[in-house]
């Protein structure tokens, strides 16, 4: 069954839903059928019978979580990118399945799922010496949402995650490079003009993810309209054919609206113009590309030739929102460039107000005439 709540209008005007009761000794399933004139009549009384049916949609699902979890695996295969299949595959085999080995899915409760959420915070770790953080235990309760919503679609169950909070993480304030420190790095950049340091250059005027930067070649430069093309990103991902190893993969960017074209400003075409080759990525100038970890720690050796604190090279990104916002670009063009799927992750993740600009702000008060 592909939609738990089915509702139609019949040809003598009413509306027709039907609600699922269990199965039948064939394993079909059995269906309740309500009629109304009103579509929004019907769907209190569907609600109604859903509370009524509650426990015996409960008792439908014979399967255990363990078959649900390879269910939900094989179906999400078909559907997202390798590399987050690998991550639901770790996550279910490492974390959900030895817990729930030998449950039934109709076991599974409110209670059931927070103990095991706190036994992850508590002692979750592989080595069995301390827990696991609020974000990962997030992650894996976002994996077993997905699959009760599909056992509640699927075969009309129960959804026991629907009632479940999940855990709060203290956001950090990430401090972003300051005017200092960027006049700093940009002016060794210059001095050392390696295909590494361009490619840290680059991103600092274009916000690039590191995946993104280590994937980019030279035919995705447009010199003739002044803009680099993301439609790529590099990482290491789980070798199919070798178990335990892992391999580099050039794949789609992280979603949809990652595929996006990004202005340069004049002096880095300028630069681009200069360092121009006829092909191969652009931090290696051949037809290999460079590593996200190499890229990494590339940056980090820089960071200390400047004297600047160590930080991430993700930093990167998020002076880069910051900077545009400060200069006056509106939050949903700073949004597209960054390539976020809405505004709001750009706003709360990526903006971050310094003093001087919230006093600039403050500044533009004057008393009511």
């Amino acid at each position: 069954m592909r939609n738990a709540m089915n509702i139609y209008k019949r040809k003598d005007g009413r509306f027709e839903g039907r609600i699922p009761l269990g199965y039948d000794d064939k394993g079909r399933i059995k269906y309740k059928y309500l009629y109304s004139k009103s579509l929004s009549e019907l769907k209190e009384k569907m609600l109604c019978a859903y509370a009524d049916t509650g426990s015996s949609a409960q008792n439908a699902c014979n399967k255990t979580f363990k078959e649900l979890c390879c269910e939900w695996l094989a179906s999400a295969k078909l559907r997202v990118k390798h590399s987050s299949y690998c991550c639901y595959e770790k996550l279910i085999n490492k974390h959900i399945i030895p817990y729930f080995e030998n449950i039934g899915y109709s076991e599974l409760t409110t209670p059931v799922i927070n103990s095991f959420a706190e036994h992850k915070m508590k002692c979750g770790k592989s080595n069995g010496f301390g827990g696991l953080s609020a974000k990962s235990v997030h992650d894996i309760l976002v994996v077993m949402r997905s699959m009760a919503k599909y056992a509640e679609q699927e075969y009309g169950c129960r959804n026991p995650m629907r009632n479940i909070s999940m855990p709060k993480s203290e956001s950090k304030e990430t401090a972003v490079f300051n005017k200092d420190e960027r006049g700093r790095l940009q002016g060794y950049l210059l001095n050392n003009l390696t295909d590494s340091n361009f490619g840290i250059l680059l991103t600092m005027y274009s916000g690039l993810r590191i995946g993104e930067l280590c994937a980019l070649t030279w035919t995705d430069i447009d010199f003739e309209n002044g803009v680099v093309h993301i439609t790529k990103a590099l990482q290491r991902v789980p070798d199919k054919s070798c178990k335990g190893k892992t391999t580099i993969a050039i794949t789609s960017p992280k979603s949809k609206s990652s595929v996006r074209d990004i202005p340069l400003p004049s002096f880095m075409l300028d630069i681009l113009n200069r360092k121009k080759r006829s092909g191969g990525y652009i931090l290696s100038g051949s037809g290999k590309p460079v590593e996200v970890r190499t890229m990494q720690n590339r940056f980090k050796a820089v960071l200390k030739e400047c004297g600047i604190r160590s930080a991430n090279f993700h930093l990167l990104r998020h002076t880069y929102a910051t900077v545009c916002i400060e200069s006056g670009f509106d939050a949903k063009t700073v949004s597209e460039l960054l390539g976020h799927s809405n505004v709001n992750i750009t706003l709360n993740r990526y903006v971050h107000s310094s003093m001087d600009m919230k006093k600039k702000c403050v500044a533009r008060l004057n008393l009511v005439a």
